[in-house]
Protein backbone atom coordinates (compact mmCIF):
# COMPACT_ATOMS: atom_id res chain seq x y z
CA UNK A 1 0.00 0.00 0.00
CA UNK A 2 3.11 2.32 0.75
CA UNK A 3 4.56 1.48 -2.52
CA UNK A 4 1.18 2.44 -3.86
CA UNK A 5 0.82 5.54 -2.62
CA UNK A 6 4.77 6.67 -3.37
CA UNK A 7 3.60 5.76 -7.12
CA UNK A 8 0.76 7.99 -6.84
CA UNK A 9 2.70 10.91 -5.53
CA UNK A 10 5.54 10.38 -8.01
CA UNK A 11 2.46 10.28 -10.88
CA UNK A 12 1.34 13.67 -9.88
CA UNK A 13 4.73 15.38 -10.57
CA UNK A 14 4.10 14.50 -14.76
CA UNK A 15 0.80 17.30 -14.39
CA UNK A 16 2.66 19.29 -12.80
CA UNK A 17 5.81 19.96 -14.98
CA UNK A 18 3.40 19.36 -17.62
CA UNK A 19 2.13 22.34 -16.87
CA UNK A 20 5.03 24.75 -16.63
CA UNK A 21 5.34 23.95 -20.28
CA UNK A 22 1.53 24.47 -21.51
CA UNK A 23 1.36 28.17 -23.71
CA UNK A 24 -2.43 27.38 -23.43
CA UNK A 25 -4.45 27.99 -20.94
CA UNK A 26 -6.96 25.21 -21.94
CA UNK A 27 -3.77 22.65 -21.32
CA UNK A 28 -3.03 24.01 -17.99
CA UNK A 29 -6.68 23.53 -17.15
CA UNK A 30 -6.44 20.14 -17.74
CA UNK A 31 -3.45 19.46 -15.90
CA UNK A 32 -4.81 20.61 -13.26
CA UNK A 33 -7.87 18.66 -13.47
CA UNK A 34 -5.47 15.95 -13.26
CA UNK A 35 -3.49 17.22 -10.26
CA UNK A 36 -6.96 17.35 -8.52
CA UNK A 37 -8.13 14.04 -9.67
CA UNK A 38 -4.88 12.53 -8.31
CA UNK A 39 -4.34 14.13 -5.24
CA UNK A 40 -8.27 12.94 -4.39
CA UNK A 41 -6.97 9.57 -5.23
CA UNK A 42 -3.78 9.61 -3.02
CA UNK A 43 -6.01 11.37 0.11
CA UNK A 44 -8.39 8.35 -0.51
CA UNK A 45 -5.08 5.72 -0.13
CA UNK A 46 -4.18 7.70 3.28
CA UNK A 47 -7.91 7.30 4.54
CA UNK A 48 -7.97 3.64 3.55
CA UNK A 49 -4.36 3.14 5.15
CA UNK A 50 -5.31 5.09 8.19
CA UNK A 51 -8.74 4.15 8.83
CA UNK A 52 -9.94 7.55 8.65
CA UNK A 53 -13.55 8.13 7.06
CA UNK A 54 -13.47 11.77 7.22
CA UNK A 55 -10.51 12.44 5.07
CA UNK A 56 -11.81 9.87 2.48
CA UNK A 57 -15.25 12.00 2.65
CA UNK A 58 -13.09 14.95 2.05
CA UNK A 59 -11.77 12.96 -0.98
CA UNK A 60 -14.80 12.40 -2.11
CA UNK A 61 -15.97 15.96 -1.77
CA UNK A 62 -13.03 16.78 -3.67
CA UNK A 63 -13.49 14.66 -6.40
CA UNK A 64 -16.90 15.67 -7.05
CA UNK A 65 -16.61 19.22 -6.69
CA UNK A 66 -13.31 20.01 -7.80
CA UNK A 67 -13.35 18.72 -11.21
CA UNK A 68 -16.59 20.41 -11.37
CA UNK A 69 -15.39 24.01 -10.05
CA UNK A 70 -12.34 24.20 -12.97
CA UNK A 71 -14.98 23.20 -15.53
CA UNK A 72 -17.07 26.01 -14.85
CA UNK A 73 -13.84 28.21 -14.75
CA UNK A 74 -12.79 27.16 -18.50
CA UNK A 75 -16.45 27.75 -19.38
CA UNK A 76 -16.38 31.04 -17.81
CA UNK A 77 -12.73 32.00 -19.50
CA UNK A 78 -13.73 30.57 -22.89
CA UNK A 79 -16.83 33.60 -22.65
CA UNK A 80 -13.95 36.11 -21.28
CA UNK A 81 -11.88 35.82 -24.77
CA UNK A 82 -14.84 35.19 -27.05
CA UNK A 83 -15.79 38.10 -25.88
CA UNK A 84 -12.30 40.19 -26.33
CA UNK A 85 -12.27 38.90 -29.73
Amino acid sequence: MNLLLVLMLISILFPIVRSFRCKSIWERMLCYTSISTRSAVVLLIVARVSHDAMIGIVAVVVLCVGNSGLLLLANLLKTVESECE
